[in-house]
């Protein structure tokens, strides 16, 4: 994994960068032309989801892009609707992706059936026991399914990759997934963001960078991994640009405030 990105250690010896590059709705050859473009720009990890259908193209970009396996962090996820063909559809993604393992697989959501997550995480287990994925986590669970799942195996969620924002910020629930070893991972960084808020644009304008940067920075200075999506070339750029500055403690205090 390049050494210029800070990353964030996960169980199993792993470490995640905390840039990541989101793929939903990227598909077809635009969606392997946006992930060639963002591994270029120098992204280093690649979230996609069996859901999203361009597991093929992510995996095609990856090797078009040259950069060895072992130095691209991959995340797949198992839809909900897969409950009891977990192996089946790990095997698939790995097909798709044409690579031996992830870096990272996830439960997409919580099973809507009560009973069946349990099953369901011993065979995400079961595949990270069997080299298939690295290591292994959720996707929107809440704390109390988190315990659940941490009760009946005694095996902590990797990950739980949720919505989060400077809007969404709420430190009781950072503490909590802190407290149990649990990395948190944002996704939709800018959709729930008013980047012409006032507070963003003043601590851009101290920066010389975009109120879109600086939520990404807000994220990683928090230790929080964030995972934007664009397939615009410039915008995958400057999304990465982000590494060239950090945020002081007064300015995370003001963006944490931007909950209310």
């Amino acid at each position: 994994m390049d050494s210029d990105q800070p990353t964030l250690p996960l169980a199993g010896d792993v470490r995640i960068p905390l840039l990541g590059f989101g793929t939903w709705q990227a598909t077809g050859e635009a969606g392997c032309q946006a992930v060639l473009a963002a591994l270029d720009a120098g992204y280093r990890h690649i979230d996609t989801a069996t859901m999203y259908g361009n597991e093929k193209e992510v995996g095609r970009a990856v090797k078009e892009s040259g950069l060895r396996r072992e130095d691209v962090f991959i995340t797949t996820k198992l839809p909900p609707d897969r409950v009891g063909r977990e192996r089946e559809t790990i095997e698939a993604s790995l097909a798709a992706l044409d690579t031996d393992y992830v870096d990272l697989w996830l439960v997409h959501w919580p099973p809507s059936a009560p009973g069946d997550s349990i099953p369901v995480w011993r065979e995400m287990l079961a595949a990270r026991d069997e080299n298939m994925a690295r290591t292994v986590g959720v996707s929107n669970y809440s704390i109390g399914q988190i315990d659940e799942l941490i009760q009946a195996t005694e095996e902590t969620p990797a990950v739980n990759q949720i919505r989060w924002s400077p809007s969404l910020y709420d430190r009781h629930t950072h503490a909590a997934h802190r407290d149990r070893g649990v990395a948190l991972e944002g996704y939709s960084p800018f959709k729930a963001s008013d980047l012409s808020d006032p507070v963003l644009v003043r601590i851009a304008q101290a920066h010389d960078v975009s109120p879109a940067q600086v939520v990404l920075r807000w994220h990683i200075d928090h230790e929080i991994v964030v995972i934007p999506k664009s397939v615009t070339p410039e915008r995958i750029r400057a999304n990465v640009d982000v590494f060239g500055f950090s945020l002081t403690a007064e300015e995370m205090r003001d963006i944490d405030a931007l909950a209310g």
